[in-house]
């Protein structure tokens, strides 16, 4: 067992306490150590991996996750900070056909390699959440979170504004 404690030696297994949450919607027990990063859980323990491990220090945005609706680095995140939350990761927004920002993406190219593209779907929903019909000033506040190396945002905005379309035609 890894050293997780700071203190120089493992953590006997009864001194681990049990963290509970809600990841998409099923409940999560396991024995995490309260400092443990929720991007580690999210991968490592859990399996996720569309949550993805980049910069690690909360500058790029690809390990978005929505927590109580909130987006949040979860490389920043620690394990004591989500317990009892509702998270949320890509794998957990569309369910079992793809979710209204997931569509937009793909229809507009808003990716090109991919990697930032989770977090920007997670971005997008937590931003068409709060804001259904948003304006330009609001998308780029939004998205100065999430860091894309490759589109140049051209496909990124038109998919968020597709997304709020999509989002109005499904809710009239």
């Amino acid at each position: 067992m890894a050293d997780t404690s700071g203190s120089g030696g493992p953590l006997p297994a009864a001194a681990v306490p049990e963290w509970e949450c809600e990841v998409n919607g099923r409940p999560i027990r396991l024995p995490v150590p309260p400092s443990r990063r929720l991007l580690d859980i999210i991968r490592d323990d859990l399996g996720l991996c569309g949550t993805k491990r980049a910069c690690e220090i909360g500058r790029c945005g690809a390990c978005m996750v929505l927590i109580d609706g909130k987006p949040v680095n979860a490389c920043l995140a620690m394990a004591f900070q989500c317990a009892g939350k509702r998270i949320t990761t890509v794998e957990g927004i569309g369910g079992e056909s793809l979710h209204p920002v997931q569509q937009a993406f793909l229809e507009e190219g808003g990716y090109q390699c991919g990697y930032c593209t989770p977090g920007m779907i997670i971005t997008v929903t937590a931003l068409l959440d709060e804001h259904p019909d948003p304006s330009p000033e609001q998308v780029t506040e939004a998205l100065s979170g999430n860091l894309c190396r490759c589109t140049g945002y051209g496909g990124i905005i038109r998919a968020v504004r597709r997304a709020a379309e999509i989002r109005r035609a499904t809710t009239t």
